[in-house]
């Protein structure tokens, strides 16, 4: 019992790039070594108005094959703080102007738009709809301020799907009142929360959604824990994080939290060995990405357990489909998030036998068709 609740703490520091929720110091990750992944760019400037320059690079260096039943190409936008976004556009063949549904899609929480949200939006595009995978702000290939990067907010992460939404609403291929997102993994409480703010989105999804919010200030697993003890976990974290940022600003950089632990302890539970054997390997290994890496900045903590994400899901009224995975550990955020949302247009959908990651690249256990018929008949 007492190693059951080593590693779950454990866990809590060290996959998924929240290597900062309570427990204290995260376990210190090293970068895996992948010459396949890391081989060398070929990268194009775009300028950004005031801001750092986007480093993007023209090759296909997604962890998926590359469809040729989709035009494919690189695009930049802007959200409301000025940073600038970089983003991968998929769009059928023979797409008729002004008349298509958009989908943006962004996730999981640490990974960049060449491992699950780009997959994603492949596939949709493949279907028919127009669809963009971006980087959120301060991670991949989309920018920063100052040059900090690895940094994750709240409220950032939620503008940056209003900000695709502006995006894609100003695009002449797309029809701007049949627009939709899709949010995977911590993603998906940033999409719903971007659902309860910007009416101009139609139809929400999230797969295998966590909310960042409540992992964060509570920790895996919050339920098999007293208020009291929370509440003094969370005291202990904040003290311990906000004497990071003195150390940080006094030293001019930013200490990381850890991505997933690596390596890999042969005692580690499952969920730990999915999240390794995605991040880790050449099945979903990718240089950008804080997961596969060294992890977000410690600091950025700091905001999640201040700023509940789903506050006002209870107000969301355009339809939403919930997916997750029967055996994921992380099943417990869709079912808690979906208990909020209101209305007959709202549906949780349970895959038997998929655990958290099979959602993000195994063919068999997605259910684009599923998708497909909501977004079909939801952004028609």
């Amino acid at each position: 019992m007492v190693k059951k609740k080593i590693w779950k703490k454990m866990a809590a520091m060290a996959v998924l790039g929240t290597a900062f929720v309570l427990g204290g110091h995260a376990m210190a990750a090293e970068a895996a070594a992948n010459p396949a992944a890391a081989a060398n760019e070929t990268k194009t400037v775009v300028e950004q108005k005031g801001a750092e320059k986007l480093h993007l690079t023209n090759e296909w260096d997604k962890t998926f094959p590359e469809s040729k039943e989709v035009n494919h190409r690189k695009v930049t936008f802007h959200n409301r703080y000025g940073i600038e976004l970089a983003a991968d556009l998929y769009e059928p063949k023979n797409a008729k102007k002004g008349s298509l549904a958009a989908i943006a899609v962004s996730g999981p929480f640490g990974a960049v738009k060449e491992q699950a949200s780009g997959l994603y939006a492949q596939e949709l595009a493949k279907r028919g709809f127009l669809t963009i995978a971006f980087d959120p702000s301060f991670t991949g290939e989309s920018g920063g301020v100052n040059g900090v990067r690895n940094v994750a907010s709240p409220d950032i992460n939620t503008e940056d799907f209003s900000a695709a939404v502006d995006f894609l609403s100003t695009e002449s291929d797309v029809n701007p009142d049949r627009i939709g997102i899709l949010g995977i993994c911590g993603f998906g409480g940033m999409a719903l929360n971007a659902a309860a703010i910007d009416t101009r989105i139609k139809a929400t999804v999230t797969s295998t959604m966590y909310d960042m919010s409540r992992v964060i200030a509570n920790g895996y697993f919050d339920y098999e824990k007293d208020a009291g003890t929370l509440a003094k976990e969370r005291m202990a974290n904040r003290k311990a994080l906000n004497a990071q940022r003195t150390e940080d600003y006094r030293t001019g950089t930013y200490k990381r939290a850890g991505g997933v632990v690596d390596p890999l302890p042969a005692d580690a539970p499952q969920f730990v060995k999915d999240y390794y054997a995605y991040y880790k390997t050449k099945r979903g290994y990718h240089p950008r990405s804080v997961n596969s890496n060294e992890g977000w900045n410690a600091t950025s903590a700091l905001s999640f357990m201040n700023m509940p994400l789903l506050s006002y899901a209870g107000e969301i009224e355009i339809p939403v489909l919930v997916i997750h995975g029967e055996k994921a550990h992380s099943r417990y955020f869709s079912e808690g998030a979906f208990k909020k949302l209101k209305g007959a247009n709202k549906e949780l959908m349970i895959i038997p036998g998929a655990n958290h990651t099979d959602l993000y690249d195994n063919m068999e256990k997605i259910p684009f068709d599923k998708i497909t018929a909501f977004f079909q008949k939801y952004l028609k």
